[in-house]
């Protein structure tokens, strides 16, 4: 189980390992994929990158083909273990929840002039809108990469005009992700948002930013550790404003 308030640590254990395992393969790979998906346009001869040192590969396209087939294989499989992890647990809190627009401009306007934030659950409703915007772009160009694949293998044949459109989709896809990922970076501008970065690299967070924060989340947590087998064990180290 990943949510668990750890009393001792003063901390809020977010992630389990395979949430972990899933955010940076699928960042690395996405990364891996964008620079080796311009180096195939090509880019990085024609403007000079290839002269920066250590980059002499770059203006190579069967070493960014190479890489971009490695990555894309990578991203899949990370795509695959998560839809497949969180069904199976029935896990879906990230999903977008409805009033989550008008709760994320609340959020936003409290950080930019300091008012006070709605209660938020475990994700906060703009991650939960983050989420799906960056996993709708990631599963279109999954699908148009797949099809530019398979127009290369004998046998399959698609139209001209139909590999003009998958191309296009494809390329337009990416810079929605782009922008979808210095979105989701600026969001660490605010102060706030800091102390969820520590949690993507250990899975933990600090609890009190939790009760601060996650209330909705917190008070669940309690409610759900209180009724374990431990629960008056643990009560007994539960800070007072932690028992129910």
């Amino acid at each position: 189980m990943a949510d668990k308030i750890l009393v001792r640590e003063n901390k809020v254990r977010r992630h389990n390992v395979s949430v972990l395992f899933v955010h940076w393969a699928v960042a690395i790979s996405t990364i891996l994929l964008i620079f080796s998906g311009f180096g195939q346009m090509p880019m990085y001869r024609r403007y000079m990158v290839y002269k920066i040192p250590g980059l002499g590969w770059s203006a190579d396209f069967s070493v960014t083909l190479y890489m971009h087939y490695v990555a894309a294989a990578v991203l899949m499989f990370a795509v695959a273990y998560h839809i497949v992890f969180h069904v199976l647990r029935k896990e879906y809190g990230i999903l977008p929840r409805k009033g989550d627009l008008k709760e994320s401009y609340m959020i936003i306007k409290a950080m930019l002039t300091g008012g006070k934030e709605p209660p938020s659950d475990k994700f906060l409703a703009e991650q939960r809108l983050a989420y799906a915007y960056i996993g709708f772009w990631l599963l279109v160009i999954i699908v148009t990469g797949i099809i530019k694949v398979l127009k290369n293998l004998p046998g399959i044949n698609f139209t001209g005009n139909t590999m003009i459109w998958v191309t296009d989709i494809h390329t337009f896809a990416t810079f929605m992700l782009i922008f979808g990922i210095l979105a989701h970076l600026a969001a660490f501008l605010f102060k706030a948002n800091r102390p969820l970065l520590r949690g993507m690299f250990t899975g933990k967070v600090d609890l009190e930013y939790v009760k601060h924060r996650h209330p909705l989340w917190y008070d669940r947590m309690v409610k759900k550790q209180a009724k374990s087998p431990d629960s008056r064990e643990r009560a007994a180290n539960l800070p007072q404003d932690m028992t129910v």
